[in-house]
């Protein structure tokens, strides 16, 4: 019998075959299933680690700390910056600060006539006085604003058209200060008044371009041209006609463009009146005892509401040499900003009074400031006005009234029966009246007994008394 034996199926990885004979198994292969083309790792390149997506409540709450962070750090600013200017404002009404030497020295040591600063820093930059004992040369007279001029023989004498130009419109002008847009008018001779209608006269000079108009003149019995000739310099005082003061109401910068506050140490001192870009009159009397250092004053225009932040730099305080506190006599003081402001509707000069400007009692006048509501009260936050009448000169320095204590460079205005009055605070503002489409400045804010008290008016510095003296220092500090 044929030995008979089993056919065992043999794996190749994957492969069967039968054999007749035992097969032999090979060794493993190390080529991989599916050859492909090597991979090479390159250096650098890890593969990122998973993570688990971002949600919104995450991302607001990442946004809220940032908002939190930024809105403390700005608070804290905001408080540093607060808490330093308050504690410059209390230094600087208190001491002054010697650049030089680095100390602090009491303010009242600061323009004492002493030198407490190394160099003498402390006197430098002090209110100065002067005592004008000349005759300006050039001024305007009466309401028709006829313009005249002086000399030391022949006095004041009335300015005939003859001969007369643009240009010497301009020079008059520039004389005789604030100057925008000069123009000229012929005014008949018959038409002034019986003063001025017989003369003396005086006429241009021909080829006097070059000289101040008070010298290129030459004298003349009459007026070949029958007419003088009649100035304005500018577009001062030239809003709309339009009560602080005590008995008064609320009002707008906008109405009183030259109403600026005089501020020391941040705080409201006293009120004043632009008179030019660059001048501000005001009262002598606000510059006593601690206050005399110009470099601590700020005068802040353009504003219905007080504030104290802003405001022009101050380079120069004149007050009248024959200012007399006893007696409140020549009242009267000007301020020079460091640099002029800029003119538009919330900032506007004021109109000087014209000499002889011919007022009456009892005309009406309107006074303006952030003074005291009351008598011993509080300084109004926002502007006030007050119409009030003129009173009779006779009247005011009558035994019932003020007698022998008003002199002629003072002015009385207000209510005999009291109720309306300007008051504290009030100092240095302006009394203007309104005439010919413009607004006068014709007194400052000077003194009174208390505030609005029957037969007690307020008493205001003549401003036409001190035209002289007004137009003579802003000719001498250009």
């Amino acid at each position: 019998m044929k030995e008979l034996r089993k056919v065992f199926p043999v794996s190749n990885k994957g492969v069967t075959t039968t054999s007749q004979t035992i097969a032999q198994v090979p060794e493993e292969s190390t080529r991989p299933l599916n050859p492909s083309q090597a991979v090479v790792p390159r250096p650098g390149r890890h593969r990122k680690p998973m993570t688990a997506p971002n949600t919104q409540k995450d991302k607001a709450s990442k946004r809220k700390k940032v908002l939190l962070t930024v809105l403390t750090v700005v608070v804290l600013l905001g408080i540093l910056v607060t808490a330093a200017y308050f504690i410059k404002q209390l230094i600087d009404s208190k001491y002054f600060f010697c650049k030089s030497s680095v100390k602090f020295i009491p303010l009242d040591k600061a323009c004492d006539g002493k030198d407490d600063c190394s160099g003498g820093e402390d006197e430098i930059t002090c209110l100065a006085s002067y005592t004008v004992n000349t005759t300006f040369p050039v001024r305007l007279m009466t309401g028709k604003q006829v313009l005249q001029v002086y000399s030391r023989g022949q006095g004041w004498r009335s300015v005939c058209s003859d001969n007369w130009s643009k240009q010497y419109a301009e020079k008059a002008c520039k004389q005789l200060g604030y100057t925008t847009n000069p123009r000229s008018t012929n005014v008949p001779v018959d038409t002034l008044t019986s003063s001025l209608k017989k003369g003396p006269f005086t006429a241009i000079k021909p080829g006097t371009t070059n000289k101040p108009i008070h010298q290129a003149t030459i004298d003349h019995s009459v007026c070949r041209s029958g007419s003088v000739v009649s100035l304005t310099c500018s577009d001062c005082g030239e809003v709309g006609p339009g009560d602080r003061i005590v008995g008064g109401a609320d009002a707008s910068i906008v109405d009183w463009p030259w109403q600026v506050s005089l501020q020391q140490g941040g705080h409201h001192t006293c009120g004043g009146s632009l008179v030019s870009p660059l001048w501000v009159v005001t009262a002598a009397h606000c510059f006593t005892s601690s206050k005399k250092e110009v470099s601590r004053w700020r005068v802040v225009s353009g504003q219905t509401y007080m504030g104290t932040l802003g405001g022009s730099y101050v380079d120069r305080i004149i007050m009248n040499g024959d200012y007399d506190p006893a007696r409140n006599d020549y009242d009267i003081a000007l301020m020079r900003l460091s640099s002029p402001i800029t003119v538009g509707e919330g900032r506007k000069p004021v109109c000087l009074p014209p000499k002889a400007f011919g007022l009456l009692a009892p005309a009406s006048m309107t006074v303006t400031g952030w003074g005291y509501l009351e008598e011993n009260g509080k300084v109004s936050p926002s502007l006030q006005e007050a119409l009030i009448p003129l009173i009779d000169h006779a009247k005011c320095s009558s035994p019932t009234v003020y007698g022998s204590a008003i002199t002629q460079r003072m002015i009385c205005a207000g209510l005999l029966e009291g109720g309306v009055d300007a008051c504290q605070g009030d100092s240095g503002g302006p009394l203007v009246y309104f005439t010919r489409s413009k607004w006068y400045l014709v007194g400052v804010v000077s003194w009174g007994v208390g505030c609005a008290r029957k037969k007690r008016p307020g008493v205001y510095s003549n401003v036409e008394e001190m035209l002289n003296w007004i137009h003579t220092v802003i000719e001498k500090n250009p």
